[in-house]
């Protein structure tokens, strides 16, 4: 009797870690193919439901990313009281502070 009990566990287990193991395998093929899909689906992902902010800089290797890199070089290379007169100017423009965006 103590024989078949045995024999009952150690299927029950067995079964249990090729459950585990099926489970694990199967996961892990799902984080590279969502690791491809949410580099560009994460552009399409409304800000309130997770995607990207809309102070966000463009992506790299794009003629947009390009133009904000030369952007942002020109206003480090800018003397300080100068960028803020810019910022103060932009601010005043659009009517939005960043202190305001959630992070």
């Amino acid at each position: 009797m103590t024989e078949c009990v045995r024999a009952h566990t150690m299927s029950k287990t067995f079964r249990s870690a090729l459950a585990l193991a099926v489970i694990a395998a199967g996961l892990s093929g799902c984080g590279t193919v969502n690791e491809k899909l949410s580099a560009g689906m994460g552009d399409y992902v409304p800000q309130w439901a997770g995607g990207l902010p809309a102070d966000a800089p463009p992506r790299p290797g794009t003629p947009q990313y390009d133009a904000y890199m030369k952007e942002r070089e020109r206003k480090r290379l800018l003397p300080a009281a100068d960028r803020e007169k810019e910022e103060q100017a932009q601010k005043g423009a659009t009517g939005t502070t960043s202190a305001g965006a959630v992070r």
